[in-house]
């Protein structure tokens, strides 16, 4: 390919995802020149983003704005955000480009957090918008911070590090786990003997069939108060995250659709590096206490719908 020359080749907007540096996802942003509002509104820039939104997530806080992504043509959206009323736009609160009309900050981890954003549109020739308004947000209190732990098997942290087989061994998993992980509490050891990894059937590399995570855990007695079951996802497969069947002591709890991930969980451990595709979620909620009973009781989790998860930590909480 020959090199462009030309004071018209070189001003020439560069396309959306290249501009972007993504192929149609949100990513960790780099500093850009910022523009004040002012300047903005003269240039004549696209409209402002509409009904900014922020919904309460665990771990995270979900954006989603309207616009009018071809009128003109919209390159990206820039997301800003600060813990600070009346924050200011620039490049030290520049947290994310996205090309969606929303977006997931995310990675906050189970304690709550309160923001402040703003979004900012930017069209295809580099003209920017004024600001939008300023929205507030906060994510949910996990129950890894608002309860006390029972059981549990890994560290809540946003990495699989510990685990066995950690982070791209899956393709040992028959061999080490032939009849799936059963793991006891208080006996077992995670890097020995809770797998990072839980294949599905759709997974040519475990066998293409069904696959049971057992946890183990005594009570000295049923619990008063209300139990809880949390289980934090590292990763997911990006199109068949699938979805898996709770049960304790034999009664089916619950089957919980899962999120879809970014595929990437299966190779790298840590979604606390910088840039990292990684896509976190999360599963928590109440059990009922008519499912426990004095003495060791029994939490299955069965993928038999979709492809592999990877986790974080899973434990058992009352509050």
């Amino acid at each position: 390919m020959t090199e462009m020359t030309g004071n018209a080749e070189k001003n020439r907007p560069l396309a959306r995802r290249t501009a972007l540096g993504l192929a149609a996802t949100a990513v960790a942003a780099a500093p850009l020149a910022v523009l004040p509002a002012e300047a903005s509104a003269a240039s004549g820039g696209p409209p402002p983003v509409r009904r900014l939104r922020a919904k309460s997530e665990i771990g995270r806080i979900r954006l989603s704005w309207e616009s009018d992504p071809y009128r003109p043509f919209v390159d990206h959206y820039a997301v800003y955000g600060s813990k600070t009323a009346g924050f200011k736009i620039g490049p030290d609160t520049l947290i994310a480009k996205t090309v969606y009309s929303s977006f997931p900050h995310d990675r906050m981890g189970g304690n709550r957090q309160d923001w402040r954003y703003r979004i900012v549109v930017v069209d295809a020739a580099g003209n920017r918008s004024r600001p939008s308004a300023e929205v507030s947000g906060h994510s949910t209190e996990s129950v890894i911070v608002s309860g006390k732990p029972i059981a549990t098997v890994g560290s809540f942290d946003h990495k699989s590090l510990e685990m066995a087989l950690a982070p791209n061994l899956s393709a040992q998993y028959s061999t080490k786990f032939p009849n799936g992980v059963d793991y006891t509490f208080g006996t077992s050891k995670p890097e020995n003997d809770w797998s990072y990894i839980q294949p599905g059937p759709s997974d040519a590399w475990a066998g293409n069939k069904p696959s049971r995570a057992t946890f183990r855990f005594a009570l000295d007695a049923v619990p008063a108060a209300e139990t809880w079951l949390a289980i934090w996802l590292l990763d997911t497969h990006a199109s068949l995250a699938g979805a898996v069947t709770l049960a304790v002591n034999g009664t089916q709890i619950s089957e919980v659709q899962l999120e879809r991930g970014a595929s990437r969980g299966s190779l790298e451990g840590d979604a606390t590096v910088p840039g990292t595709t990684l896509k976190p979620s999360y599963v928590e909620l109440a059990l009922p206490a008519s499912a426990f009973k004095t003495g060791e009781n029994v939490l299955t989790i069965d993928k038999k719908i979709g492809s592999w998860h990877v986790y974080d930590a899973l434990g058992i909480f009352t509050r």
